[in-house]
C-alpha cells in the first residue's frame, strides 16, 4: 500500500526561504537574518534552519563568507541543466549552438596544437565516410565540432555543447530523415552532391574542410565567420 510521506521539515524550510527570495525580501547579495531571528519566523529550530540553508548553498541560492553570515547568490534556484535543454525546441539549440560554436572557433584557430589539428582532420574524414547513414552523419558530424571546441581550450563552452549535445541530436536527425522524404533520398538516408546541402552532400563537406583548413591556418575571423554561415543556414533550413 502506498502511504503519504511526510516532507522533511528541512526540505520545507528551505522552500519557505526560497519564496521569500523570489519575492524579493532580500535583494541579490543581501546578507539574511541570523538562525535566531528566522528560526522563529519559519517556526522550526536553528539546526532545521542551518540544513535549510545547507540546502540552498548547494543549489546555488546562498553562499556563506566564514565570519560575515548567509548572502543571497541567486534570485532563484537553477533547474536542472538536462531538464531544460530536453525542453528546448531544435531551433532554441541551434541558435545556443551558434553562439557557443562560433566563439570556439575563433578561440580554437588561436589555441590549437598540432595534435588537435590532426585529430580535426581524422574527426573530418569520419565525418565524410559517413555520408549515407543519417545517424552516423549526425554522430560524426557533431564529433567534428566537438573536437573544435575542444580546441578552444575553454571548458566552460566544452561543457555546454556536451549539455546541448543528446537534444541536438535528436533534432537534426528528425530534421534529416524529414528532408530526405521531402528530397526523395529514402529514409536512413542522406542526400549526396552539392545539393545534399546541410545533410551531408558535397557543398556542406566543403564547408566543414574550409573550417577545419582556417582553424589549421589560425585563421580565427575566417574559422568563425563559416561556421556562423554554416549553423545560420541550418537554422534557414529548420524554418524553410
Amino acid at each position: 500500500m502506498t502511504t503519504v510521506r511526510r516532507e522533511p521539515l528541512a526540505d520545507q524550510a528551505a522552500e519557505l526561504l526560497l519564496s521569500r527570495i523570489r519575492a524579493g525580501e532580500w535583494a541579490l547579495g543581501a546578507k539574511l537574518p541570523g538562525e535566531t531571528t528566522l528560526a522563529p519566523q519559519l517556526g522550526v529550530g536553528r539546526s532545521t534552519v542551518r540544513e535549510a540553508i545547507r540546502q540552498l548553498a548547494g543549489r546555488g541560492v546562498l553562499t556563506s563568507r566564514q565570519g560575515a553570515g548567509v548572502f543571497v547568490a541567486a534570485l532563484d534556484a537553477p533547474e536542472d541543466w538536462s531538464r531544460v535543454v530536453g525542453r528546448a525546441d531544435i531551433r532554441a539549440v541551434l541558435e545556443a549552438r551558434l553562439a557557443i560554436e562560433v566563439e570556439a572557433s575563433a578561440l580554437a584557430a588561436v589555441r590549437r596544437t598540432p595534435a588537435e589539428v590532426r585529430a580535426l582532420r581524422a574527426a573530418l574524414d569520419r565525418r565524410a565516410a559517413h555520408r549515407s547513414d543519417i545517424e552516423e552523419h549526425v554522430d560524426t558530424d557533431a564529433a567534428f565540432h566537438r573536437v573544435i571546441v575542444a580546441a578552444s581550450h575553454n571548458p566552460l563552452l566544452l561543457e555546454m555543447f556536451d549539455g546541448f549535445t543528446p537534444r541536438s541530436r535528436e533534432g537534426m536527425i528528425t530534421m534529416l530523415r524529414a528532408r530526405g522524404g521531402r528530397g526523395g533520398a529514402g529514409a536512413g538516408r542522406v542526400g549526396g552532391g552539392a545539393a545534399g546541402g546541410a545533410g551531408g552532400g558535397d557543398a556542406d563537406h566543403e564547408v566543414h574542410e574550409r573550417i577545419a583548413d582556417a582553424i589549421a591556418d589560425r585563421d580565427g575571423e575566417r574559422a568563425a565567420a563559416l561556421t556562423r554561415g554554416h549553423l545560420t543556414s541550418l537554422l534557414d533550413q529548420l524554418i524553410a
